[in-house]
């Protein structure tokens, strides 16, 4: 064959070697923002740190390898004992390895620690997304810790450690551990309650012993776990290690790893337990009490999760457009500039929950409340939409593995479905405007502080208003009344903190409704460039 027809001309650099964190504008600013002046310039040095190996080929090929070769469960050693461990590639290994030592996992005490981890786990997990779910559960386990001080003491340093150790030992051999999570059950789904693991007590002080089996187990190699069970005093939490003090091995019967939709390089299992050991974690019949700032935690990270597969996907599809001809042409910057609008109020609104966390007050913590489950839900469902659309823009180039964009189109959905779908994130918010009517005052002094900047916005505050009195037939208008308050948030946080022509741009769209229902249907009147090369990252 000739050597001619192998000539390989008109095509797009990978968009790789350039420093993810500088390269994000939005993400760069909302750490200006949120970070007191004498920590920032330690933030900035370490997530520039982070964003040079994120962007660089060496991560992007662990992401690729770590997906390629997926986790392997061996339940039994050579001889038949069982040993219930999972395999993974060395790249996986080599991702957690570099996100735990630039303290994904430690937050909960360092000056800025939630936006600083927020930032980096935005920038990290645009190398691959999987290895996330260790760290998330990680950092989230240790607000249910703290309500037993003792566990707290024994558990919190080695959670927050910058020290990663692959392997099953004793926990105090080790300098630093990961946690897992199991809830959910074949016949309760999200019912937690309908739960049937039983923990009888073992003596001892808060020691069980735990029959019953989880579904869904998630990072099922990791050193410890949080669970519900049925103590005799009612749904309780309880800490399972998977090595007990003196050496041997808990039983943690590993029944399959889930072929799921998604990423591959994390695991996912069904587990049994047979007389398990496991420490109470809170007092009996306060489970769901006891691990609920877990789940808030994690579901803060199912939106920073979607806001970073969101900013990868749309620096791809940018990037491949500035290199074709497409790019100046006035629909495809339309298109652009409409993803990017999404991606910018992801990053936004997930930033200014981070920011929450960390200022902890009275005000900031019933903020909360209302607006996680209000972001959890909107933002994850724009994900596979923004991914969608993305991929698009790279034609058959981002059809195929090879670009990546496969990768994070499987991986867009997990947040929408992670702690709790769309429906109990809706019934979650109309949960909190029920029972605490401080989360709904603090949430409308925040989007009120941009009030008489722009008239759609003023409008629509308006209209949520009018919403929020009408409580007649509301479980059935929820995810409307949610959508509206996310949309709502969102467009306050960027009339107060983007440029003007974003901030325009958003409120014409998503208040005004001055758009159709697909991207790339923008005023084009707006400035539309100027929205795109905000968001194109630069490559040196």
């Amino acid at each position: 064959m000739a050597a001619t027809t192998h000539t390989v001309t008109n095509q797009v650099p990978p968009l790789v070697g350039y420093d993810v964190f500088a390269a994000d504008r939005v993400l760069s600013e909302a750490v200006e923002r949120h970070v007191e002046p004498g920590v920032r310039p330690v933030a900035r040095e370490e997530l520039g740190e982070l964003g040079r190996s994120a962007g660089s080929a060496q991560a992007r090929e662990w992401g690729a390898l770590a997906n390629a070769y997926p986790p392997v469960l061996r339940t039994h050693d050579r001889y038949g004992h069982r040993i219930d461990e999972v395999e993974f590639h060395p790249s996986w290994h080599r991702l957690l390895g570099r996100a735990v030592e630039a303290g994904l996992t430690d937050a909960w005490g360092r000056p800025a620690g939630h936006v600083r981890r927020a930032a980096g786990f935005l920038v990290w997990t645009q190398a691959e997304a999987g290895h996330g779910c260790p760290l998330s559960m990680t950092h989230a386990a240790v607000p249910a810790l703290r309500t037993d001080p003792a566990l707290a003491a024994e558990w919190e340093p080695l959670l927050t450690s910058h020290v990663y150790e692959e392997g099953l030992r004793p926990a105090r051999l080790k300098s630093g551990v990961l946690f897992g999570m199991g809830m959910t059950e074949k016949q309760g789904g999200t019912d937690v309650r309908s739960t049937t693991t039983r923990a009888e007590p073992a003596g001892g002080e808060g020691a069980y012993l735990l029959t019953g089996h989880k579904w869904f187990c998630s990072a099922p190699m990791s050193d410890g776990f949080l669970v519900l069970a049925q103590a005799p005093g009612g749904l309780s939490c309880f800490l399972v290690p998977r090595v007990l003090p003196d050496g041997t091995r808990n039983v943690f019967a590993l029944q399959r790893l889930k072929d799921k939709l998604g990423n591959r390089s994390n695991a996912s299992a069904e587990v049994e337990f047979d007389g398990t050991w496991a420490r109470r974690v809170g007092e009996e019949g306060r489970g769901v009490r006891t691990i609920i700032e877990m789940v808030a935690a994690t579901r803060l990270d199912c939106v920073v999760g979607s806001a970073a597969l969101m900013r990868q996907a749309v620096a791809q599809a940018i990037h491949h457009s500035a290199h074709r001809a497409v790019f100046g042409g006035p629909l495809m910057r339309n298109v652009l500039a409409d993803l990017a609008l999404e991606s910018e109020a992801a990053t936004v609104l997930a930033m200014r929950l981070a920011a929450a966390y960390d200022t902890d007050t009275e005000e900031e913590r019933a903020f909360l409340r209302l607006a996680v489950p209000a972001a959890k839900y909107w933002v994850t469902k724009r994900c596979p939409a923004v991914v969608g659309e993305a991929l698009e823009c790279l034609g058959g180039n981002g059809y195929v593995e090879e670009s990546g964009m496969p990768r994070l189109l499987r991986e867009a959905p997990l947040n929408s479905i992670w702690e709790g779908s769309g429906n109990v994130q809706a019934l979650d918010v109309l949960r909190a405007l029920r029972r605490e009517p401080r989360a709904l005052d603090a949430s409308l002094r925040e989007v009120g502080k941009a009030r008489g900047a722009d008239h759609r916005l003023d409008a629509a505050i308006k209209d949520l208003l009018t919403e929020l009195a009408d409580l007649e037939g509301i479980e059935a208008r929820a995810r409307r009344l949610v959508e509206r308050f996310a949309l709502v948030l969102q467009g306050s946080l960027l009339v107060r903190w983007a440029p003007s022509e974003v901030s325009d741009a958003f409120c014409a769209s998503r208040l005004g409704r001055d758009r159709g229902t697909g991207f790339g249907t923008l005023p084009h009147t707006l400035g539309l460039a100027s929205v795109v090369a905000r968001a194109r990252p630069v490559v040196d």
